[in-house]
């Protein structure tokens, strides 16, 4: 089957970047031909060696923009968006079946002014989670687009139905683990009995709450040796201001080390790889409804995590892939960290055991198929 992948975000790098690497590494793998459809001026941050096309019409990069700023570049995304559909369309004898890997309701509103919505071809919208308020507003647009059976919107989540909704058209499938592929990754317990280092790793923002993560780790009675290592990439200018802050604020101390740097591919993969284990105590309602990057990572590696309880309860409920605390309450976060670092060895082979679990229900490879049979016509 000749795939063809629809990219038009731009980022500076992180969990975009890989799992277009995903789609197009595991496709290639069951035999598949993949090329891409890009904007004119779409900049790569990773080399897929993959055929690109190029369309016309520049994508829309909202890195920096705000307020009028960012009403604007929203404007003219969605008119480069029809000029995209339109050239789509036109190309569709070129493809087997067309792919649009990061989706919202948006992107079928769209299709709705679009003569793509008459493509002959599967065309795959991905939608990495839809919320409460989100969910009328996509059944609405997919409703709309029924009369067209090529058009398969697949909702990465893990439950069958959208808040109780089911369509025939639409296609729930859990989300894929990112995984260490240029490098060879291994669970293991700590290299010594005494020492463990934790990663706290992915985009920063300042609704992560790393400050209170931090006054919480520096606080805590531990019955060895530990290091936190934090990374952050960042993509607005008040974020990265804040994130030297605190590196500024914390240089020099005893345990602590922080990069503020993007990281891609085998660097990244290494990153993950040397930590024991990975926290993400950020806690936010969109977590529930979103898949998590980081810990879709963290199973993929085989690295078992601390998360607040709002981060995709239906994975923990499924697999002890770690520790819980009650989503913004920091004096929970302190006693599971304390607990979840020293009786981590006692603890180590049932997180293991349940990662290894998870890392195959919920593999690349698995995620590929699931897409394979949707295509298809023979999913379900």
């Amino acid at each position: 089957m000749r795939i063809a992948i629809f990219e038009n975000i731009m980022t500076p790098g992180g969990h975009e970047v890989e799992f277009d690497r995903i789609l197009v590494e595991e496709f290639k793998a069951l035999g598949h031909e993949v090329t891409f459809y890009v904007p004119q001026n779409f900049s790569f941050q990773f080399d897929y060696q993959t055929p690109v096309n190029r369309l016309k019409g520049d994508a829309v990069t909202y890195t920096n923009s705000r307020g009028l700023k960012k009403i604007f570049a929203a404007a003219k995304r969605e008119i480069n968006r029809q000029r995209w559909y339109s050239q789509l369309f036109d190309a569709q004898k070129n493809f087997d079946a067309l792919i649009i890997p990061t989706s919202t309701y948006r992107y079928l509103r769209a299709l709705n002014h679009s003569a793509l919505k008459k493509i002959s071809v599967p065309l795959i919208f991905i939608l990495h989670g839809i919320n409460p308020t989100e969910a009328p507003k996509f059944l609405t647009a997919a409703d709309k687009l029924a009369f067209n059976k090529n058009i398969k919107p697949v909702v990465l989540t893990f439950s069958d139905n959208i808040f109780g909704e089911r369509r025939e058209n639409i296609f729930p499938i859990y989300p894929p683990t990112y995984t260490a592929r240029d490098l060879k990754a291994t669970n293991h317990l700590p290299l010594t009995t005494d020492h463990l280092t934790i990663g706290f790793f992915g985009q920063y923002r300042r609704e992560k709450n790393l400050r209170g993560l931090l006054e919480v780790y520096l606080k805590g009675n531990y019955t060895r040796r530990i290091e936190l290592q934090v990374q952050g990439s960042t993509m607005h200018a008040e974020d990265a201001e804040d994130f030297e802050k605190i590196i500024a604020q914390y240089h020099g101390v005893k345990g602590l080390s922080f990069l503020h740097k993007g990281l891609i591919g085998a660097e990244w993969q290494r990153a993950i790889m040397n930590v024991d284990a990975l926290l993400m105590p950020y806690s936010a309602p969109r977590y529930r409804y979103h898949w998590g990057g980081m810990l879709f990572t963290a199973i993929g590696f085989g690295k078992p995590v601390v998360a607040s309880n709002d981060m995709n309860p239906e994975v923990f409920d499924l697999y002890r892939v770690g520790e819980t605390f009650q989503s913004g309450n920091l004096d929970d976060l302190a006693r599971v960290l304390e607990t979840f670092i020293n009786d981590f060895d006692k603890n180590f082979p049932t997180y293991e055991k349940a990662l290894r679990a998870a890392g195959d229900d919920f593999s690349p490879k698995n995620f590929a198929r699931r897409l394979e049979k949707i295509m298809e016509g023979s999913y379900g």
